[in-house]
């Protein structure tokens, strides 16, 4: 019998099981793929020698996670690659504004906005450590209250009333835009400003840095440390009912609500399966890799010296798109996200070959696969022109494919979840402890718990310290 099972391999799963084996537990991880790493799987997806990251790929909260930063991943192999600016947003007059990892030289490529935006960002900045650990823990009861009473007002706002109020410009209401349309929510939504906050953030505090070899390598060094724990994983093992699990005191669950219905059966109480039942998805992704010839032929110089890119123009047109997929719709020219990390990491692909990673935002479970990807290259062609002459190789996952990939993908749902203010506070269910089932010893620890989305492992490490404080 062991102390706890942890279903699932992602970074969160890995997060409580390594939280478990610290406190002395011991721990079996189960996973369904013949590979860890959910979300951090790297592979092979176009032509031999060009490595491809299956889902995150930039990796700004994996260098400020409390969590993460306590584990020795460079002990087991992990490299981080920094590039020399973390973010460029090309525009159609050929230049492109750059978020620097210095706060003075952002605001200097602002022109007329630069000083709004050292006002702006540089209290957050100062008093980093307490806001970014604010917003990694549970909403109730706050951690860091007087960093969050400042951070709050501004982060409750819509992305796009914050970025027009503030700014006079285009070009420091675009570079906002883009980082915002990361929360995956209309820019008019309530709290979509704090995504554009924290990432910009983080730009000018840790960075937006890569993985040298892949994000697979981070699995890989959160798998080594439990091991080293004493901690055991064994893949190619699905599970499709709790009542197959192995006996154990704990059991915690890397698996969205929808998962957890499932696995739970009718062992739920109804009250709250009905709550899971209302748990709303988010917007799914597309994504294509792409095997390159040679560095994309980008108009503006700018985007050689970023391994990330949004590309998607003006405020008002990223705003429009993103309102599109909220209604349901595929916008004509979608926000796109790009990496361009064999640019900084020559393991990625052969030899003067060059890899890429892009994704579009689309209506939950669509299979307008096709059609999405030509509007993703035709975005890659508008900043980059004769893209297409370089592509050897494309891979392409919609939605339902990434669904297959990872099963926590719901429908293409890379965040699980929503992130709408409601959800925010209730992920999935409000309660001072929204980790913890009716199910005695059963816990939730995916990115549908908080703090949500992203490669930072806190999920994982709130649920195991929530579950051992209840044991």
């Amino acid at each position: 019998m062991h102390d706890a099972i942890v279903v699932g391999s992602g970074p969160n799963g890995l997060a409580a099981a390594i939280t478990l084996a610290r406190a002395g537990r011991s721990v079996l991880v189960l996973e369904g793929r013949e590979t860890i790493g959910g979300g951090l799987r790297t592979e092979e997806l176009t032509l031999p020698g060009f490595r491809h990251d299956t889902c995150a790929a930039i990796h700004p909260l994996g260098v400020a996670s409390p969590f993460l930063r306590s584990v020795p991943l460079e002990e087991h192999g992990v490299e981080w690659i920094h590039p020399d600016a973390p973010l460029a947003h090309p525009l159609d007059d050929g230049t492109a504004v750059v978020l620097e990892r210095s706060l003075d030289e952002t605001a200097a490529g602002l022109g007329e906005d630069g000083e709004t935006w050292r006002r702006l960002l540089g209290p957050f900045v100062r008093d980093a450590d307490a806001v970014i650990a604010g917003i990694l823990t549970p909403p109730l009861p706050p951690r860091h209250p007087i960093a969050l009473a400042r951070f709050g007002p501004r982060a409750l706002r819509s992305a796009a009333g914050l970025a027009r109020s503030a700014f006079a410009g285009e070009r420091a209401r675009a570079l906002f835009a883009g980082n915002a349309a990361h929360a995956m929510l209309p820019l008019d939504a309530s709290a979509s400003a704090s995504f554009g906050l924290v990432l910009a953030l983080l730009g000018h505090t840790v960075g937006w840095p890569m993985a040298r070899g892949g994000s697979q390598a981070i699995a890989d060094a959160l798998a080594a440390t439990l091991r080293s724990l004493g901690g055991e994983i064994e893949t190619s093992r699905p599970v499709a009912s709790l009542a197959e699990l192995p006996p154990a005191r704990l059991v915690m669950l890397d698996v969205t609500p929808r998962q957890l219905l499932a696995l739970a059966g009718d062992r739920l109480p109804s009250r709250y399966r009905r709550a899971l039942e209302r748990y709303r998805q988010g917007p799914g992704v597309v994504k294509v890799d792409y095997a390159l010839a040679e560095p994309v032929p980008w108009r503006a110089a700018e985007c050689a010296r970023a391994a990330t890119l949004h590309l998607g123009g003006t405020l008002a047109e990223i705003a429009a798109a993103e309102k599109e997929v909220a209604r349901g719709r595929h916008p004509t020219q979608p926000y796109v996200l790009v990496a361009q990390q064999s640019l900084f990491d020559p393991t990625r692909a052969p030899e003067g070959r060059h890899t890429l990673w892009a994704y579009t935002h689309v209506p939950h479970g669509s299979t307008a696969t096709g059609a999405t990807v030509a509007a993703i290259e035709a975005q890659l062609a508008r900043f980059a022109p004769g893209f297409g002459d370089v592509v050897l190789e494309r891979s392409v996952h919609g939605t339902a494919e990434l669904e297959a990939h990872n099963p926590n993908y719901v429908g293409g749902d890379i965040s699980g979840g929503s992130h709408e203010l409601r959800q925010l506070l209730a992920r999935p269910v409000m309660s001072p402890v929204p980790y913890r089932t009716p199910l005695d010893g059963v816990y939730l620890c995916s990115s549908s718990t908080p703090p949500g989305g992203g490669v930072h492992g806190m999920c994982g490490w709130n649920a195991a310290r929530a579950a051992l404080r209840r044991a």
